[in-house]
């Protein structure tokens, strides 16, 4: 409801101009407000274009890995390697995890049932 009522009001609304390079400067008072920094998250939704600040998913990972790593016994320089293999396979999933999830959503592949997941009721 907060949303809406903020998308009608005109002091919450801004004309931009968009470069020939696509490019657009967002306005500080919103960029101050959503708490942007270097990187946003941009997506089309119900025909309109959202951009948002990008939350990195994968370091929420990070303590699991490390703890997983340490409780093998591994340190130093193995520790370091091996964390950096594990984040980067993180990172490779939720790829590919997003990347089926925009196909199901655009109806190109079926969407995985219960039973397929995990295996039909005995």
């Amino acid at each position: 409801m907060l949303a809406k009522k903020l998308e009608r009001d005109p002091m919450n609304r801004k004309i931009i101009s968009v470069s020939k390079k696509r490019q657009i400067t967002i306005p500080l008072k919103f960029f101050e407000q959503l708490g942007l920094e270097n990187e946003v998250e941009c997506f089309v939704k119900d025909n309109s274009l959202v951009i948002r600040p990008f939350r990195n998913t994968h370091d929420e990972f990070s303590v699991e890995i490390l703890k997983e790593l340490v409780d093998q016994g591994l340190s130093g320089h193995e520790l370091i390697e091996q964390f950096a293999v594990n984040t980067k396979n993180i990172k490779t999933a939720i790829g590919k995890m997003t990347a089926e999830a925009e196909r199901i959503a655009a109806d190109e592949v079926p969407a995985a049932t219960f039973d397929d997941i995990f295996g039909e009721k005995n």
